[in-house]
C-alpha cells in the first residue's frame, strides 16, 4: 500500500462553492480558494498521515494508533462509498495539516423506489440457470424517470459552514485546529452552528462547543462504518451494476420460476442457515426423500429441543417463505397469450403449498409462521417511530409540498401500530448467561446475513429483486429490535449525532417489507372466500 495524493473527493468541489451565501464576515477576507497567508484548502489524501493529521484529531479525543494500511483501508472505504467529505487545511510552508473537517452525508427515503444491484454473482455456487422468462425480468428506470429527490441524494452540500468551523481557531491563533462533525443536511441546521461560532467570545468558547461534538462522532464513526448492527449486507448504491427500480411497475408475482433451480435456494437456506443438523430431515423437502409423518414427528422434536432464539429464527424463515409462496398464488399467471396476460388467483397452487391434507399437516404451520413474522415486523414497526419522529427526518422524494405530508401519514402508521398490545416481547430471547447469549445473537445474524447473500443465488431477476428486498427488509426489523437501548438513547435535538440510523436502504426495504406480509394476511382471507364457494 502507498500513501499517495489522491483526494478523497473532487477537489472541485470546493472550487465551485458559492462564498456569498456566507454570512460570516472575517477580516482579513477568506474563501475556499484563499483561506488565509499560506494556507491551503483542499480534500484528505492518504499522505497527510504524515503530515500531521492525528496529531490535529489528537487535539480533542483520543485517535489511537494507526497504522498506514488502516488508514489507507478507511481512507479507500471513504472514498468509495462517496458519502465522506474530510477536507483538511495545509499550511503549504511548514508542510504540515493544521485543521480538517468532516461532512457525513446520511441518505434520506425513497417513496416507492428502490435501488438494488441484480448482477451480483452467486457467492456458494456457480449457476448459469438464468430464467429465461421475459415474466422474470426486471425493468429498471430510466433516467429521466427517477425523481429529482432521489437524483439528488436528498442532500444538499453547504460546505462554507463547515468551512468556517473548521477555520475559526486557525484564523484566531497559531495553534493547529480540528473540527470533525457530522453536519445535518440543512442549511438552517448548518448555520445554527456558525451562530454558535459567532457568539463565542474567545477560544476556549469555541473549543467546548466542538469537542463534544467530535468525541461523539469519533466514538461512532467505526460502529457506523462496519456496519456490525445490520442483520443484511447492503448493496453498494455507487456500484455501477446498481439500478433504480419501480417497485410499482415490478410487483411481485408468479414468473414460472420453479424446479430445481429454486428448490436448491430455500434447501440452502433451511439445510445449511437454520442450525438444522443434516441427519434430521425437513419434511416435504423436494430434494430429498420422506419418510412420511414419523419423519415430521422427528423434525418437530428436534425444533421442540431447540432454545428460543433458534426456533424463533426457523419460524421467521418458514414465514418468509408461506408469505412468498401466498404471493405467487395470488398472482399467478392464468393465462398467457397473443392478445392478452391474465394474472389471478389460483387455487389448486394456494392448495398444493397449504392444505393441511396435501401437504400433510405442514401448511397450517405454515401459516401460523406467517402470522408470527407479521407480529415480528409490527413490533419493530411500533419501536421504531422514535426515529422518524425526529424533526431532522424528512421524506425528501424532490415534491417539496408532498414531504410533510407524507411524512405525517408514516407518522399515523407508526402510531397505529404501537396503539395495539404487545406483539412480540424480544426480551425474552438473548437472555441468561451474558457470554453465552452475546454468542448466540452473533451466530444468529451470520445465519442470516448468509440467507441474504443466497438471494443473490435466484435465477428470475424478478424474484431475487424481491427476495432480496424481503429479506433486508426482516433484517431491519430485527435490527430494530435488538437496538432498544439506541432507539431510547436518540437525541431530542437536531445538534447531536443518533447512536441509531437507518439507511435509505433499509426504510425502503423495512416498510415495502412490511406491506408485502400486510398483502400476504389479506390474501389468506381472499382465498378462505375463495374456497368457500368451491365446497
Amino acid at each position: 500500500m502507498i500513501l499517495d495524493e489522491t483526494p478523497l473527493f473532487d477537489p472541485a468541489l470546493l472550487q465551485e462553492l458559492d462564498w456569498s451565501a456566507n454570512k460570516v464576515s472575517f477580516s482579513p477576507p477568506i474563501s475556499p480558494t484563499q483561506p488565509g497567508d499560506g494556507l491551503v484548502l483542499r480534500p484528505l489524501c492518504t499522505a497527510d498521515i504524515n503530515r500531521g493529521f492525528f496529531k490535529v484529531l489528537s487535539q480533542l479525543t483520543l485517535a489511537g494508533d494507526v497504522t498506514p494500511e488502516q488508514f489507507i483501508k478507511k481512507f479507500e472505504h471513504m472514498r468509495r462509498t462517496g458519502d465522506y467529505y474530510v477536507v483538511v487545511v495545509e499550511d503549504s510552508s511548514l508542510r504540515q495539516i493544521v485543521a480538517t473537517a468532516t461532512l457525513i452525508i446520511e441518505h434520506k427515503f425513497i417513496h416507492s423506489c428502490a435501488k438494488v444491484n441484480l448482477n451480483k454473482p452467486c457467492p456458494f455456487w456457480i449457476d448459469n440457470n438464468q430464467c429465461g422468462s421475459r415474466h422474470c425480468a426486471v425493468k429498471p428506470c430510466k433516467p429521466n424517470e427517477v425523481p429529482d429527490g432521489i437524483k439528488s441524494e436528498s442532500y444538499k452540500i453547504e460546505f462554507h459552514s463547515l468551512y468556517v468551523s473548521a477555520l475559526v481557531n486557525r484564523v484566531s491563533s497559531t495553534s493547529p485546529t480540528c473540527c470533525l462533525g457530522v453536519i445535518p443536511q440543512y442549511s438552517e441546521e448548518a448555520f445554527s452552528e456558525l451562530e454558535e461560532c459567532e457568539k463565542a467570545d474567545k477560544l476556549g468558547a469555541v473549543d467546548s462547543s466542538l469537542s463534544e461534538k467530535t468525541r461523539q462522532a469519533l466514538l461512532e464513526w467505526n460502529r457506523h462504518d462496519d456496519e456490525a448492527d445490520r442483520f443484511c449486507e447492503a448493496d453498494d448504491e455507487d456500484s455501477p451494476d446498481s439500478q433504480y427500480v419501480d417497485l410499482l411497475l415490478n410487483p411481485e408475482r408468479f414468473t414460472g420460476y420453479k424446479g430445481p433451480e429454486a428448490w436448491q435456494i430455500w434447501n440452502s437456506i433451511y439445510e445449511e442457515n437454520c442450525f438444522k443438523p443434516y441427519t434430521v430431515k425437513r419434511p416435504l423437502n423436494p430434494l430429498a426423500s420422506y419418510a412420511g409423518k414419523d419423519e415430521g414427528r422427528t423434525f418437530y422434536r428436534w425444533l421442540e429441543g431447540l432454545c428460543v432464539e433458534k426456533r424463533a429464527f426457523f419460524r421467521l424463515i418458514s414465514g418468509l417463505h408461506a408469505s412468498i409462496n401466498v404471493h405467487l398464488s395470488a398472482r399467478y399467471l392464468l393465462d398467457d397469450n397473443w392478445y392478452e396476460r391474465k394474472w389471478g388467483h389460483n387455487i389448486t397452487e394456494f392448495q398444493q403449498r397449504f392444505d393441511a391434507e396435501l401437504t400433510e399437516g405442514e401448511g397450517p404451520k405454515r401459516m401460523r409462521n406467517l402470522y408470527f413474522l407479521y407480529l415480528i415486523e409490527l413490533r419493530a414497526l411500533s419501536k421504531v417511530l422514535p426515529f422518524f419522529m425526529r424533526p431532522t427526518f424528512q421524506l425528501y422524494t424532490g415534491q417539496t409540498s408532498q414531504d410533510q405530508h407524507n411524512k405525517d401519514l408514516l407518522l399515523d402508521v407508526l402510531q397505529l401500530a404501537k396503539s395495539f398490545p404487545l406483539h412480540f416481547d424480544e426480551n425474552s430471547l438473548f437472555a441468561g448467561n451474558k457470554k453465552e447469549a452475546a454468542k448466540l445473537k452473533e451466530d444468529f445474524k451470520l445465519h442470516f446475513r448468509n440467507i441474504s447473500h443466497i438471494m443473490d443465488c435466484v435465477g428470475c431477476f424478478k424474484c431475487r429483486l424481491w427476495g432480496k428486498l424481503q429479506t433486508q427488509g426482516l433484517g431491519t426489523a430485527l435490527k430494530i429490535l435488538f437496538s432498544e437501548r439506541q432507539i431510547e438513547a436518540l437525541p431530542k435535538s437536531s445538534n447531536s449525532d443518533p447512536a441509531f440510523t437507518l439507511s435509505r436502504q433499509e426504510i425502503v426495504a423495512l416498510f415495502n417489507a412490511f406491506g408485502r406480509i400486510s398483502t400476504s394476511i389479506k390474501e389468506l382471507d381472499n382465498f378462505r372466500t375463495l374456497l368457500s364457494k368451491i365446497h
